[in-house]
């Protein structure tokens, strides 16, 4: 059986790691090196890094920022935010990171997707979903520019799509239960894919990344101690 793999998803602002409640009242949580190297020492799996702000600002992902923790990180990592074409997306793995992942643009031009997987594999691109339940409990909408933008997408079908394009992986945010610490938005994940993620429980240190580990293998789910 596969082992389930820990993924903290550390998003970053100005250079600092934020984490708000829903996607607004962001609060600093920290240096993104310094905390990348502290989940890499406790046994993280993964880590991925999202530049929050850059498709709002209309600017690049900080560059500088993936070449340090590329630098003091041994262990694969996923970088988004600000990534709208393959140059970019080109940049951002010479920089040091081993993943991409797409949203705002992806949206805006889903090809991009399909550009992405075609050059540097799909295993190098994730689809990144925002997404929020309509007020009719319908069904979940996906939002773009860091949760600004409804788009009237439905997230299930985005992700098909995204998924028929190329994608290797889907990043799932449940923007009703962002930092909310309430558990996980179970509907929502069982609609598009079986996965795990997490911010708010490692970034306050409500548990650390061994006791999470810990608490799965102790219910039968396979993981890497």
């Amino acid at each position: 059986m596969l082992t389930k793999r820990i993924i903290p998803c550390l998003d970053v602002n100005a250079g600092r790691v934020v984490k708000g409640v829903n996607f607004v009242n962001l609060m600093d949580a920290g240096d993104p090196v310094e905390i990348a190297k502290v989940y890499d020492a406790e046994g993280a799996d993964e880590l991925v890094f999202l530049d929050i702000t850059a498709s709002s600002d209309d600017r690049e992902t900080v560059v500088d920022m993936v070449e340090a923790v590329g630098n003091q990180v041994f262990i694969p990592f996923t970088v988004g935010g600000g990534i709208r074409t393959v140059n970019d997306m080109r940049n951002i793995l010479r920089a040091g990171a081993d993943k991409v992942s797409v949203n705002s643009a992806a949206i805006n031009n889903p090809d991009l997707i399909r550009e992405g997987a075609e050059k540097f594999g799909s295993q190098c691109i994730v689809l990144a979903i925002d997404a929020k339940l309509r007020e009719d409990k319908s069904g979940w909408n996906v939002y773009k520019n860091g949760g600004r933008i409804d788009t009237g997408l439905d997230a299930v079908e985005w992700a098909k799509k995204g998924v028929a394009l190329g994608a290797g992986e889907i990043l799932l945010t449940s923007m009703d239960g962002d930092g909310t610490k309430a558990g996980y938005d179970l509907a929502l994940t069982r609609a598009i894919s079986d996965a795990v993620g997490a911010a708010s429980l490692f970034h306050y240190k409500i548990m650390t990344i061994r006791e999470v580990k810990e608490y799965l293998r102790d219910r039968g789910v396979p993981v890497r101690l």
